[in-house]
């Protein structure tokens, strides 16, 4: 079944010449087919931060980068604490080792923009932190559980699916 092609919209633009160079340079370091592409995603990332700081309530999915180092007391405790406070944002968490005693930990979450911000803020204030970054779309995983809205039919509305025994 072949999908429907995305319609598009064209759109005009003037930049300073030195800004379109820069423009110009960055479609060809990431080996882009052309500088559509690479606006096109600007503005996503664009959209996606304003919805963040606009509609607190919205929901959006992503990503929080951290850094830290592993060798400051309680740090990963502390760690896992803050995210088991904010379970229903984190879906699920990666993290490896680094040198230096430093580690690398990529969370992926979802949830009102309020709350990210809020985990973030929890996360940036454990010592030993050394970096944090949120990165977020507005599109969002499926529903995760039955009963979330969007889960649709009886799931939607907390009835358990019928057993084949009790479908027949």
């Amino acid at each position: 079944m072949a999908s429907e092609p995305t319609s598009l919209a064209r759109l005009s633009m003037s930049l300073p010449a030195d800004l379109f160079r820069q423009l110009d340079m960055m479609v060809e370091e990431r080996g882009l087919p052309s500088r559509s592409q690479l606006i096109a995603e600007l503005i996503r990332h664009a959209l996606a931060e304003h919805e963040a700081m606009t509609r607190p309530e919205e929901m959006l999915a992503g990503t929080i980068t951290l850094v830290y180092r592993g060798d400051r007391g309680s740090i990963r405790q502390q760690l896992a604490t803050t995210q088991v406070d904010y379970l229903k944002e984190v879906i699920s968490s990666q993290h490896v080792f680094l040198e230096d005693d430093q580690s690398l930990e990529v969370l992926l979450v979802q949830g009102p923009a309020v709350r990210l911000e809020a985990l973030c803020d929890a996360l940036r204030s454990i010592r030993g932190v050394n970096q944090l970054q949120l990165v977020t779309t507005t599109a969002l995983l499926p529903p995760l559980h039955k009963g979330e809205p969007g889960a649709g039919g009886d799931a939607a509305r907390g009835k358990p699916k019928p057993t084949d025994s009790e479908a027949a």
